[in-house]
């Protein structure tokens, strides 16, 4: 069953949808990982590159019904895998679309701790290998916007991040949650560049991060996280625009007060906190009434309509009843 705001839920049978051997390659991946059942491969990161090596369809039509979170997938068309690995915003390998691509291979994604703490009963630092057995893995389809205009739709790896959250037992002083991403000038070559305050910070109120559809990502198209992408984890909040989903994270920290995230700090006039895809309010170099999606007639195509809240606004709208959504942009 998949959602999809023009037309409410459509049912289909996942094997229908996508051809038989693509659907049931995808399936066996997840269903690999969420046992720990990648062996030697994954338990050593060696195969992490032979599984980003695999060869995923351009522009697949779209994967059936694997996520359990209702209304996660949506039916718009797969961006090709070319196209959302090549076409990156990670300015610690570089301001080009294309720098984290080129640049990226210098990462190290293990060891890979991410610490967690703050206001929390039960803080903890997990392993990567940790994290990727915390949960059932699923594969969600999602839209993917930028705040500077273009869109993709990927098929993201990984589960909610609530899972981890109801882990840790936030206490009542807990109102928001941080999100670091690593800042290692030896690995990530524009760290140390004036572009931006480091490490990079995200930020989202706790009843953000505890909503099902944001989602703690491992892997994207039934292969491991690229380092381009956010390479070992990464968020994937999809009512907000791209910048809020941090890549490479290595702490979460549970705040009573609002993140001064890294965006926000730089450009407090162009940046708000909650940066919810909202096509009334523009950003002041880009309007946002419109986008271009990724892979449609070439690399730009025709510009379409941006839909409030990225198209999730039946299952998020609630989050910000009462709320001043242009004073808080």
């Amino acid at each position: 069953m998949h959602f999809r705001p023009d037309r409410g839920f459509d049912h289909g049978i996942p094997s229908e949808i996508t051809p038989r051997a693509v659907y049931e390659g995808r399936r066996a991946w997840l269903q690999r990982l969420s046992a720990g059942a990648l062996g030697a491969g994954l338990a050593g990161w060696a195969g992490r590159e032979a599984l980003a090596q695999a060869a995923a369809p351009k522009g697949a039509p779209l994967p059936g019904g694997k996520s359990a979170v209702v209304g996660a997938n949506v039916m718009d068309a797969i961006t090709p895998k070319a196209l959302s690995t090549t076409y990156n915003n990670f300015y610690e390998f570089g301001t080009d679309k294309a720098d984290p691509a080129r640049n990226a291979h210098t990462l190290k994604t293990r060891p890979w701790t991410v610490v967690v703490e703050g206001a929390v009963a039960k803080p903890r630092t997990y392993g990567i290998d940790d994290l990727l057995k915390l949960a059932p893995m699923e594969e969600r389809i999602y839209r993917l916007r930028c705040v500077e205009g273009w869109s993709m739709v990927v098929p993201w790896v990984g589960w909610s991040l609530a899972e981890l959250i109801k882990q840790v037992e936030p206490t009542g002083n807990a109102k928001f949650v941080e999100f670091h991403t690593l800042a290692d000038p030896k690995t990530m070559p524009f760290v140390g560049s004036r572009v931006l305050e480091w490490p990079y910070v995200e930020g989202l109120r706790l009843d953000e991060a505890m909503h099902p559809l944001t989602m703690l990502v491992f892997g994207l198209y039934g292969e491991v996280l690229p380092n381009q992408n956010g390479a070992p984890l990464r968020l994937a909040v999809p009512w907000k625009y791209g910048f809020k989903s941090g890549k490479s994270i290595v702490k979460i920290r549970f705040t009573e007060q609002q993140p001064k995230t890294a965006w926000l700090k730089a450009a407090p006039q162009e940046y708000g906190f909650y940066s919810n895809v909202n096509p009334k309010v523009d950003h002041p170099r880009w309007s946002q009434a419109t986008e271009r999606r990724l892979g449609e007639d070439g690399i730009f195509a025709k510009k379409r309509p941006t839909l409030m809240f990225n198209g999730y606004e039946s299952q998020v709208g609630q989050l910000y009843a009462g709320l001043d959504l242009v004073k808080n942009y």
